[in-house]
């Protein structure tokens, strides 16, 4: 993208902004890991308290690595988390309540949000019993090779929500879903 994803603006808000906001109401505690210009992006991220801002210094790693940050900061009595990613900033807040509701009613399994049978998204709902195997997954494969690994654990939750699939990854993206090309630099 050449900029920050989660400075990126959807409208007068940044992507981080309108994430925390969605997703906050259905959690506990939001842990929001940060990398590339990690002083610009948490400035920009809400001060509240069930809020907690880390840093993975090893961001260039891919997405999995930002995850396995995320999860070694997890409440030790917390049965599970939602993990999502900062260029999917058009997802709703209902959809990420119908997930954790999902994850809830599937007794604990991975809890998928799909938007069409054939189109799933990266937002989901993690038992605890899994952390393990994702900390250990290799980091060139993600998260997924957890996900595929046993298909009988995973459920999907049906959504209507366009925002599922709507990933922002390229200015290309952003013109495609109606938005301006990064600016420069911050």
């Amino acid at each position: 993208m050449g900029y920050p994803k989660p400075l990126l603006r959807l409208g007068s808000r940044t992507f981080i902004e309108i994430l925390v906001s969605a997703m906050l109401p259905g959690v506990v505690r939001l842990i929001v890991v940060v990398g590339a210009r990690a002083g610009a992006v948490r400035g920009a991220i809400s001060l509240d308290p069930r809020v907690a801002v880390v840093e993975n210094p090893d961001y260039l790693r891919g997405q999995l690595s930002s995850i396995k940050v995320a999860l070694a900061h997890v409440r030790p009595d917390a049965a599970g988390a939602l993990i999502h990613l900062a260029d999917h900033p058009m997802v709703r807040a209902d959809t990420f309540a119908a997930v954790i509701d999902g994850y809830r009613r599937s007794g604990g399994r991975i809890a998928i949000s799909r938007a069409t049978r054939d189109a799933a998204a990266i937002r989901c709902s993690s038992p605890r019993e899994l952390f393990g195997e994702l900390a250990t997954a290799p980091e060139d494969q993600g998260a997924r090779v957890v996900v595929a690994a046993d298909p009988a654990r995973v459920t999907y939750v049906d959504v209507d929500d366009a925002g599922v699939v709507t990933d922002l990854d390229t200015p290309e993206d952003l013109e495609r879903a109606g938005l301006a090309r990064p600016p420069r630099q911050p």
